[in-house]
């Protein structure tokens, strides 16, 4: 017997995957609200300190981005509870472990808009009798932040798609309501095709909006 598409029960069950995907921007938000400044803060720290706080800095980055995002979500969610005895939900063991693996790839788009930002403006700087924490604060971090806009769109946008990874340990955003919803009605095909145009919809929106900011402060060559 053939399969034959039907919508009725994902229409059904659609409040699932509308508070799932309002879950997911939310964890997105606010994990990478914590990486910015998790990032910001080592990569300030990196260009200024000297090598072993390098070195330290450049360790953490290495064991996260070679370590696949749902064996950390594993760590965080199971190892850490169990190692020095804290408890924690699955929403906030997820939020911790998105914040530092956002950071790790914040820290490197952060350390080279730092690095990029042209050496005539930090001279100008110093010229007008500005205190290091002002040339930072005035020249440095502004410009930063205008160089690094388009990596720092990109990023945003893959990790609002890894929020999907949180349905691994049951927090319940938008793939893990299509799961709920496949495993409840057997609609496989139906509800992993709505799940995709949420995500591609989602997706798109978040990167429009990314590119209007880019536009309004992009560095003119």
């Amino acid at each position: 017997m053939g399969y034959h598409l039907s919508f009725n029960l994902i229409w059904r069950h659609f409040d699932k995957l509308w508070g799932g995907l309002l879950l997911s921007l939310e964890l997105a938000i606010i994990s990478i609200a914590i990486g910015a400044l998790i990032g910001l803060v080592l990569a300030v720290w990196y260009v200024s300190a000297g090598r072993v706080v390098r070195a330290i800095i450049a360790a953490y980055v290495e064991f996260i981005r070679n370590v696949p995002l749902i064996l950390l979500v594993y760590l965080v969610f199971y190892g850490l509870p169990t190692a020095i005895d804290i408890a924690y939900g699955p929403t906030t063991s997820f939020v911790l472990t998105l914040s530092l693996y956002a950071g790790a790839y914040l820290v490197e788009v952060f350390r080279s808009g730092l690095e990029a930002v042209p050496r005539g403006q930090l001279d100008a700087g110093k010229a007008l009798g500005l205190t290091p924490w002002q040339r930072l604060i005035d020249v440095r971090l502004p410009t930063m932040t205008r160089i690094t806009l388009p990596a720092l769109s990109n990023t945003f946008i893959s990790l609002f798609k890894d929020t999907s990874v949180a349905s691994v340990i049951a927090v319940p955003e938008l793939t893990y309501g299509a799961q709920w919803i496949n495993f409840s009605t057997f609609r496989i095909v139906e509800v992993y095709i709505v799940t995709t145009i949420m995500y591609l919809v989602t997706g798109y929106a978040i990167l429009f909006g990314l590119r209007q900011v880019e536009r309004r402060f992009r560095v003119e060559r």
